[in-house]
């Protein structure tokens, strides 16, 4: 009589090889996609400071025009002594002088280095890292 279940077939002497190769391609693959991230998110950050860059530009462009508002409108008002000429270039520059604090405020923070951190990347490389670790013990 034969035997109602037949013995598993032996396993095959190849398979660490497999699963070490495998797992050194997963691994390849992991850091391409890690780098190719790093990259992308570290030419985001430089677009970045370049935008921020020239926020800044633009702030000494306003800062300079208000100064020079400001002189006419100081002039004017010596000058004068009496009239409102001088209140219209008063309020001009102080208006331009304000647009120019404002964008160098936002340059300013754009081009801060904690920006330039890849954080997504050091993210995504831990939860990897953990995943592989899962991986390997369980």
């Amino acid at each position: 009589m034969a035997s109602p279940n037949p013995p598993p077939p032996p396993p095959p002497s190849s398979s660490i090889q497999t699963l070490v190769a495998d797992a050194l391609r997963e691994a390849s693959e992991l850091a391409s996609k890690e780098i190719a991230l790093f990259r992308t998110e570290m030419t985001n950050n430089v677009r970045s400071l370049f935008i921020g860059l020239a926020m800044m530009v633009l702030a000494a462009v306003f800062a300079v025009t208000a100064m020079l508002v400001l002189i006419g409108a100081l002039v004017k008002f010596v000058a004068t002594l009496v009239g409102s000429e001088w209140l219209a270039a008063l309020l001009v520059g102080g208006g331009m002088l304000l647009v120019a604090v404002v964008l160098g405020v936002i340059g300013a923070r754009a081009m801060s280095l904690s920006n330039l951190a890849p954080t997504r990347t050091s993210r995504q490389v831990r939860q990897d890292a953990r995943a592989l670790t899962e991986r390997v013990s369980g």
